[in-house]
């Protein structure tokens, strides 16, 4: 693999598949110079053609670089971007407790954008892919507040909402919203195709909720064996949480418990009506500025804080503090949960100060 001359404003790409691709276009549009390195050369050969990438290898100084292999390859590809550059190395993989467990480099910092698309490799590549999705962090013991923050600063760039957690919380969350809906999907369609035979009008009438609901089964089967097998715990639990669901649905449904059915599919109707939307007006919004603490993991603490919270930073970029070398962390949430957010953030030793925008 070559390595490049010394410059600034470059990154590099690990992996050239569609999140790859995705986050060379988007690199690009912030005016990075971006490197590209896959296993498969002709995957470099056309990112290279189609300008995805400006240099075929990795960039020795370059100030990040994104290993976005799949998740069976990650933890080696980790370890040799980290051998072979000199800046911040972070992953894309969609399983964090195994690769935070082998890497104790300070310069890694894990992550996990909560992005895609129904498209495969380049041709799917899009440079707006993480703007207004979730991007997870789990920050290691090791990882250091710098790294951290050259992260999570160019996350923002992207127009991502940065969220911070455990590896372990990750993965046990991820196989509830993701790992676990994929395999449910699959499994309602295969019940359907089996039934196809005995029925051939059946997925002929096959409605929109139903598309909707197993469109995720279109997914590349391949990706999913090395996801199960990594997160094979946390999958576990989710799927036996899902049998027990089912299990006591089937049990309402059969005992015609209308007022036990009405209550579950209510719960479940607010829930989903719940779930978190955009920022909103400016009018709505509120600068908090948080000077670092000196003490490891305080930056990607804020975050923490903020997912435990349920508070959403839109927003984020550290500024030198004029008292001297410590940065400052500049956040922007929404007004309403601006007090919340203070109140966590004096009870963990940090000394925020809050601004409306308006």
């Amino acid at each position: 693999m070559s390595l490049s001359p010394s410059s600034s404003k470059r990154a590099n790409i690990f992996g050239l598949g569609l999140i790859g691709g995705s986050l060379a276009l988007a690199l690009a549009d912030a005016g990075y110079e971006v490197g590209g390195h896959d296993s498969d050369a002709e995957k470099i050969s056309t990112a290279l053609s189609r300008g995805v990438i400006s240099f075929p290898g990795l960039y020795a100084d370059a100030e990040v670089t994104f290993v976005a292999t799949p998740v069976g390859f990650i933890a080696e590809s980790v370890i040799e971007a980290l051998t072979l550059t000199t800046g911040v190395v972070t992953d894309v993989g969609s399983v964090k407790t195994s690769i935070s467990s082998a890497v104790t480099d300070e310069r890694f910092v894990p992550g996990h954008p909560m992005a895609g698309s129904e498209l495969d490799g380049l041709d799917g590549a899009d440079a707006s892919m993480f703007a207004g999705a979730v991007w997870v962090l789990t920050p290691t013991a090791h990882s250091s507040d710098a790294a951290f923050a050259t992260v999570a600063g160019l996350v923002a760039k992207f127009g991502a909402e940065i969220v911070a957690m455990d590896a372990q919380q990750h993965d046990d969350l991820v196989a509830v919203v993701s790992h676990v809906p994929h395999l449910a999907a699959a499994t309602l369609m295969r019940i359907a195709d089996d039934r196809s035979e005995e029925h051939m009008a059946l997925l002929r009438l096959a409605a929109g909720g139903f598309r909707d609901m197993t469109r995720i089964a279109s997914g590349r089967p391949g990706i999913w064996l090395d996801i199960c097998e990594q997160n094979k715990a946390s999958i576990v639990r989710g799927l036996d949480a899902l049998i027990l669901g089912l299990t006591d649905m089937r049990d309402v449904v059969s005992r015609s418990d209308r007022d036990g059915l009405l209550s579950r599919l209510n719960q479940a109707r607010q829930a989903r009506m719940n779930l978190p939307t955009g920022a909103g007006a400016v009018e709505d919004l509120a600068e908090v500025r948080i000077p670092i603490p000196d003490r490891p993991g305080a930056a990607a603490d804020v975050f923490t804080l903020s997912g435990e919270l349920g508070v959403n930073i839109y927003d984020f970029e550290v500024v030198h503090s004029a008292e001297g070398d410590r940065g400052i962390m500049v956040t922007v949430v929404r007004l309403e949960h601006a007090e919340m957010f203070r109140g966590g953030l004096l009870a963990r030793g940090f000394r925020p100060a809050i601004q409306p925008l308006s």
